[in-house]
């Protein structure tokens, strides 16, 4: 039988060109590194930290939005060194109803060089049914590709990409996108969302639509972001085509938030400030930077009042149900609290001393006061355990409250402390945890804490946590 003889040869790599050379920036590579410089050089005062976790920048032609993409740009530390950057962008030329990753692109080419696709992660991705491919939604995008010689003019080492471009409004959608994200959402991967703003109205009402967008966006608020968009979309300015053609993308990053973010507003303009001919159709452009703030149990600002108010809502929530009632609102101003951030509660509730119901939600994809609400009404009357609980028991039942902090990746088990952090391990679709309370029942030593967990929880094997992601969180009882 004859064999081929090309059979062993390597697959040649396929690489997404740069098909916006000459049409949104110079094609030429000097003198788009003298370009590019020259705008990073216009933001040289500003500070550059090294927690950043996502940018929202724009992606109009150099001309227009090179200035403010840059503020943002000059934001990273150059010598960061990141495991891969996700962009997140909007479809220009069709409707997906989802996000498409490139999966089949090993590179993306820009005049100043290529840079390498993780196939790995958009493989992961694409598990998900939320997240597919399509071919058309990558070929003409610009909203991408017009992100990347920024980041090699930035960064010393530019790492690899996921590119993925979203088109949907079902909230369900974005949510569950941000869900997947979420665990990539770590001080070792960078975000950038790429947007621009008011599309076509008149300077004066771009101006007055854009500071409102913005002024939200810093609150973190996804909800009145959302309510923001719809009604800069029934202001009945003229030609206001939209405020926000990223705000599917920002809507996922605004999901992935929590308490523990810190939004810089870094810089305003639309076109009729880069080129005045013409005022009555403009196009704004805001930059942004999260930063991501380092958090401990210590550190957590869970005050003795927000924990009072969080009993109150346990209360308030197991009363309603006794009383065939939805779970009510709470009645306190939770607008700007610590008790919306998105962390994972445990409620346990006790009779005479002995546990009567315990149900928890670990995750980070609802605030805390809604985890809780809902965590003491499964406690009394859904955990498979305990008869539910009767109106009469009400005065002798004890609620307890178990606050699971954000979660933070670690890199070592040296910045892993027994009896104080709990282990969250992610390896694929594979995930397991140990809260820190566990360790004060058993008599194991760090080694054996976590392989207990990848082996008894994750279902790694005893040792597969050595090449799974990490994270660390804690719990605060009252």
């Amino acid at each position: 039988m004859m064999l081929n003889m090309f059979s062993g040869l390597a697959k040649e790599p396929v690489v997404r060109p740069a098909t916006q050379a000459n049409r949104f920036y110079i094609g030429d590579p000097k003198q788009l590194s003298k370009d590019v410089d020259g705008y990073l050089k216009l933001h040289g005062e500003c500070t550059a930290y090294n927690n950043v976790a996502a940018l929202i920048v724009p992606h109009a032609g150099y001309y227009y939005s090179g200035n403010v993409a840059a503020s943002a740009y000059m934001t990273l530390d150059p010598n960061k060194t990141y495991k891969r950057i996700f962009l997140l962008g909007p479809s220009h030329h069709e409707w997906l109803d989802g996000a498409s990753v490139n999966t089949e692109a090993d590179y993306y080419a820009t005049p100043l060089g290529k840079i390498k696709v993780d196939h790995e992660t958009t493989m992961q991705l694409i598990k998900d049914s939320v997240f597919f491919y399509r071919s058309t939604a990558h070929d003409r995008e610009h909203c991408l590709e017009v992100q990347l010689p920024f980041l090699q003019r930035r960064l010393k080492k530019v790492p690899p990409i996921v590119p993925i471009v979203i088109s949907t409004t079902d909230y369900s959608k974005l949510k569950r996108m941000a869900e997947v994200l979420k665990p990539y959402f770590t001080a070792d991967n960078l975000f950038i969302i790429s947007s621009d703003f008011s599309h076509y109205p008149s300077y004066e009402d771009a101006c007055e639509v854009d500071g409102k967008t913005g002024k939200v966006i810093e609150t973190g608020d996804v909800e009145q972001f959302i309510a923001t968009i719809e009604a800069n979309a029934h202001s009945g300015k003229k030609n206001l085509a939209t405020s926000a053609c990223g705000e599917f993308a920002i809507i996922t990053l605004m999901l992935m938030l929590d308490h523990n973010y810190e939004v810089k507003h870094l810089m305003y303009q639309n076109s009729g400030d880069i080129d005045d001919h013409d005022h009555s159709r403009v196009v704004g452009y805001h930059s942004f930077a999260f930063l991501r703030q380092q958090q401990s149990g210590a550190g957590f600002p869970l005050t003795d009042a927000d924990k009072k108010q969080l009993k109150e809502i346990a209360i308030q929530s197991i009363l309603s149900s006794l009383e065939g009632k939805p779970i009510a609102k709470p009645a306190i101003n939770v607008q700007n609290s610590i008790l919306k951030s998105k962390c994972g509660a445990f409620v346990s509730l006790h009779k005479n001393g002995n546990l009567r119901g315990c149900i928890g939600h670990f995750g980070e994809d609802y605030p805390l006061y809604e985890v809780v609400a809902e965590m003491a009404r499964a406690a009394a009357f859904k955990d498979p355990r305990f008869s539910p609980v009767r109106r009469e028991e009400l005065d002798d039942i004890d609620i307890e409250i178990s606050v699971l902090t954000p979660m933070h990746r670690i890199q070592s088990l040296d910045e892993f402390e027994l009896h104080r952090h709990g282990i969250y391990i992610r390896k694929g679709y594979r995930s397991g945890t140990f809260l820190p309370q566990v360790a004060d029942e058993v008599n194991w030593t760090k080694e054996e804490f976590v392989g207990h967990c990848s082996q008894d929880k994750a279902g790694l094997g005893w040792n597969g946590w050595r090449d799974a992601e990490l994270f660390v969180y804690e719990a605060i009882v009252f």
